[in-house]
């Protein structure tokens, strides 16, 4: 299969969209009560149109980066230095969105996962099949090639804002009923063992758990309490110590039986060789968004198959059309754990979301096989999305 990567963008728009939740979605960090995302719209010069997402919170207590600051850094740097130039690659497109610029992977990856879906487009393939493509160039072997056309998907339950452990419960209860095939919690200090044993009655003791503590435990504070998860089967404790940690975590792993993931602290193909050198984690989240997109992702999984290190599929969550990116790459069959992929309805509603999202009564979401990241909901587009800033090349 010979794919033609080259492409120029004529022209690029922000779309910022406010889509409410169901549910309001906390965290050890904030709650959120609507998904604010950034949609970056490009057009090539041959008229195709794509889309990607940047989807940072709107207060920095997931990452550093924000709605606000994503906004600034595509208008004042990333898109400026995109419009009118024609790249090669993929990778030559990397390339350009990070020399000279630290950081900021959430506002890359609304550029750079765009430009996937402008390649995949161009050439009338799936963005599943344009991935395959790029992880054989990055010699994956045939085994991490192999997918499937399906993803199981997993419940990520977040803190009730009432904080009622009867809430919890019956959250937990709908989502097993609904056929997600593994739950995972959001824990923090305080709000730690007792919903982990909460979690536990509703699902007992076999089904697939763990807990996601978003880096708000610390290891001289909280040790006897991490201690404590251990009794609990989880499958592993995901990011419990600082953001941007790995020898505090390497520590922990020395105390602790449970396996430690990774989520925050995994920013890029480096941080994760690093990782790997420290042998403190062995399983690891891969969030487009968190690592600045698409190629960077493919890079970690691609080191991970080499190593024999498991992953797993996580989302912020995104849209439909930034969640498009992970449902492709989780088919593969490095990825040995559900998914926070999950169905449209399950955060916003049946009928909302900007690419219908659907799960069968087993877990499954299937990939879908159009082109591209598939048709978008042009409706919900413009009910839910207003156009913030538009750039045009100025060659003719």
């Amino acid at each position: 299969m010979q794919i033609d990567e080259s492409f120029a963008i004529q022209s690029a728009k922000i779309v910022e969209i406010n889509i409410p939740y169901a549910i309001p979605f906390q965290i050890s960090g904030g709650i959120s009560y609507s998904r604010r995302s950034l949609i970056v719209e490009i057009v090539s010069n041959e008229g195709i149109i794509a889309y990607g997402e940047s989807a940072p919170f709107e207060a920095p207590f997931y990452s550093s980066e924000t709605i606000s600051s994503v906004k600034s850094m595509l208008i004042e740097w990333l898109l400026p230095r995109i419009i009118g130039r024609k790249f090669g690659s993929i990778e030559e497109l990397n390339k350009t969105l990070s020399d000279g610029i630290r950081g900021n992977n959430f506002a890359k990856a609304g550029i750079e996962t765009a430009c996937w879906d402008l390649i995949a487009k161009k050439n009338n393939i799936s963005l599943k099949k344009l991935i395959f493509y790029k992880l054989k160039q990055l010699g994956v072997s045939e085994e991490y090639l192999e997918s499937k056309n399906y993803i199981l998907s997993g419940a990520s339950v977040g803190i009730p804002e009432d904080s009622n452990y009867d809430t919890l419960a019956s959250w937990i209860q709908n989502y097993v009923d609904e056929g997600y095939q593994r739950i995972k919690i959001k824990i923090k200090p305080g709000w730690d063992i007792k919903a982990i044993e909460t979690a536990r009655s509703v699902i007992g003791n076999d089904f697939p758990f763990w807990v996601d503590a978003n880096a708000s435990f610390d290891i001289k504070q909280h040790l006897n309490i991490l201690k404590q998860m251990d009794k609990q089967n989880c499958l592993f404790l995901e990011q419990p110590l600082h953001h941007d940690d790995l020898l505090d975590h390497y520590l922990l792993s020395k105390e602790i039986k449970t396996p430690i993931c990774f989520d925050e602290s995994l920013k890029s193909e480096r941080i994760a060789s690093q990782a790997l050198e420290l042998e403190v984690s062995r399983i690891w989240n891969i969030k487009i968004q968190r690592v600045g997109g698409l190629l960077e992702a493919l890079k970690i999984y691609s080191l991970a198959s080499k190593n024999g290190v498991a992953v797993w599929g996580g989302t912020m969550p995104e849209s439909g059309i930034g969640a498009m990116s992970i449902l492709s790459l989780a088919s593969f069959n490095g990825f040995k754990y559900p998914a926070d992929v999950e169905a449209s309805s399950r955060w916003y509603g049946p009928g909302y979301d900007l690419i219908e999202i659907n799960m069968d009564s087993q877990g499954r979401i299937y990939i879908p096989d159009g082109i591209g990241i598939g048709e978008i909901n042009i409706d919900n587009y413009h009910k839910f999305g207003k156009t913030i800033y538009e750039i045009q090349s100025e060659k003719a």
